[in-house]
Formats: structure tokens, sequence, C-alpha cells
């Protein structure tokens, strides 16, 4: 499997969009986790790239209106159950 993009690196992508959108919208890191009803911490690792929880992803994305994009970009890349032959 050769993968250029590594987990570090989509962690690290996903923490600087986060920080990108909070700022946007004039929010302390604070601000957000009290939105989120997260600490404060979470959000600071989230943006550093660390290890957080696939809810707290989920929330941010809800609440910055950004899950309907990644659902559909999901949905869009899930393979197709045809029932049909290929003989």
């Amino acid at each position: 499997m050769f993968n250029s993009t590594t987990i570090k690196e989509t962690k690290q992508n996903f923490g600087d969009w986060c920080k990108a959108l909070r700022k946007r919208e004039n929010l302390s890191q604070q601000r957000l986790a009290e939105e989120l009803g997260v600490s404060r911490l979470t959000i600071a690792k989230l943006e550093n790239g660390e290890n957080v929880t696939l809810d707290t992803l989920l929330k941010v994305l809800q609440f910055f209106d950004e899950m309907k994009s990644i659902n559909d970009f999901i949905q869009d890349q899930r393979p197709t159950n045809s029932s049909q032959s290929m003989y």
C-alpha cells in the first residue's frame, strides 16, 4: 500500500482547518469548547493534530455547518453494490 498521506498529516490538516473555521467566526478556543460541550484542552488538542474522538470531530463539523459536505463526500466514495453478474 503506497499512500503518501499520513495519519499525522491528516490530523494536523484537520486541526488547521478547524482553527481557521474558528478564527473566521471570531471564536476563542474556550468559546468553541463551550458551544460544543467539551473542554478548551480538547479544542487545543484537536487544533494541534493530537488524538480526539470521532464525536468531537463530528461536533466540530456540525457546528461549522460542514457535516453535509463531508457526508456527501463519503457517500460518493462508497463502492456501489451491484447485483449484476460480470459474466
